[in-house]
């Protein structure tokens, strides 16, 4: 089964917006065994979306279109829809009266006429129920494709698909099985990596795919299995994980479908109960803001200090000025020292520190643009390292906080 992701806006054409839903979509839909074939995206005119319909017309199985539903004029997709199918708009009692629901009890205040015309669908329709919102989904089943419309929100969007959209697709369609199963390493480009697993990706059976997914300091390897006996999928894919394994054993962090270092770092810190501060110079607060990003970081990580300057390096992390005389301020020494302030004045398990050139220019070091030293210390042990990330700013700050991430991780698993 093919598919077909339509986002509809002026506003993704400008740049005023990210389409962040056909990502969503996309994963959601992969899940249950359906392919997307293309992921389109087009304005709001009448004209072009008749013509992207046209030409989606029984060349995929399923078109799922996002934007154009609000109450607004400038919201068109619901009437071209109408003009596409032939059709007209009727009303629909249950979305009138959640959208009556959803003002009066949640918002305090009486719909207006533009609001309760939301419950204006066309009558070919199957509604899919919007809990979060006015624009309900449509389901339209024409010739040989089926066109699922739905509002641009995201949250509601989300809502839609994980209610409605994806167990309806489920109950009503025979689709193959898909199983998913990524590698997170550390430390390695892909490259290197390709290098390495290069005679056991050659012997890859042809229903097992590999993708190289790689960002700034790691690789995901993830394999994809399709075919209709998931017991023969799993089995294979166990089979070609344990033939991989040794090879990059040395790079490998995990195996759980799409966790991150840090979210490998949180399960770590937590099931030890350690607690973890930060001393940040060149990455800026990004480790600290990195980690926090995950529910339940509060559990573990107290606190950062932001010494981007040399004065507070000195005053709050109490790193000597001869060291920084000796060493310079982006050294080893300084980061190590900058790591051990950090870890007792706010008296934790271990302490991460970064200092180093980001970049475009050299401020209080001579050392070249991209290098960062970064330390790692507890109470009992202390690891530190130099590299080289390049430029520009941004990847140098990237890698670093990867960087960091994958050394803590490394010195919290060997306890």
């Amino acid at each position: 089964m093919k598919a077909t992701i339509l986002t509809i806006g002026d506003e993704i054409l400008i740049g005023q917006i990210t389409d962040t839903n056909s990502g969503y979509i996309a994963k959601s839909l992969e899940k249950i065994g359906i392919q997307v074939h293309e992921m389109l995206s087009i304005s709001d005119d009448q004209n072009h979306i008749l013509n992207t319909l046209h030409r989606l017309q029984n060349q995929v199985d399923l078109v799922i279109i996002t934007g154009g539903l609000g109450p607004t004029k400038d919201d068109i997709t619901k009437k071209t829809l109408c003009t596409y199918f032939e059709d007209t708009l009727v009303k629909n009692e249950e979305v009138e009266q959640h959208v009556l629901h959803l003002f009066q009890n949640v918002l305090g205040r009486e719909p207006g006429q533009i609001n309760l015309d939301q419950a204006l669908v066309p009558s070919k329709c199957t509604i899919l129920h919007n809990a979060y919102g006015t624009a309900p989904g449509m389901w339209i089943a024409h010739q040989q494709t089926i066109f699922v419309s739905m509002p641009g929100v995201p949250y509601e969007m989300k809502g839609i698909v994980d209610h409605h959209l994806v167990p309806k697709l489920v109950a009503e369609f025979q689709r193959p099985f898909i199983l998913h199963q990524t590698l997170m390493t550390y430390g390695e480009g892909e490259s290197v990596i390709a290098q390495t697993i290069e005679a056991w990706e050659n012997q890859l059976p042809a229903f097992i795919k590999l993708a190289y997914l790689p960002s700034p300091g790691r690789v995901r390897l993830r394999l994809t299995a399709r075919g209709n006996e998931e017991a023969l999928l799993k089995k294979a894919m166990q089979e070609e994980i344990a033939k991989v394994t040794p090879l990059i054993q040395h790079i490998l962090v995990g195996m759980e479908e799409e966790e991150s270092i840090e979210q490998k770092v949180q399960e770590l810190m937590l099931t030890k109960k350690m607690t973890l501060a930060t001393a940040e110079s060149c990455t800026g607060g990004k480790i600290a803001s990195t980690l926090t990003q995950i529910p339940g970081s509060s559990g573990y990580f107290v606190g950062s200090v932001v010494s981007y300057q040399t004065h507070i390096k000195e005053e709050l992390l109490g790193v000597s000025t001869n060291t920084i005389q000796q060493h310079s301020v982006v050294s080893e020494a300084v980061a190590l020292e900058m790591a051990k302030g950090v870890l007792e004045k706010m008296n934790v398990d271990y302490a991460i520190a970064t200092t180093g050139n980001a970049g475009p220019s050299k401020k209080d070091s001579d050392a070249d643009l991209g290098t960062v030293c970064i330390a790692v210390v507890s109470k009992t042990s202390s690891v530190s390292g130099t590299f080289t990330f390049g430029q520009p700013r941004s990847k140098v700050i990237d890698r670093a906080v990867n960087k960091a991430l994958e050394m803590l991780w490394k010195e919290i698993s060997k306890k």
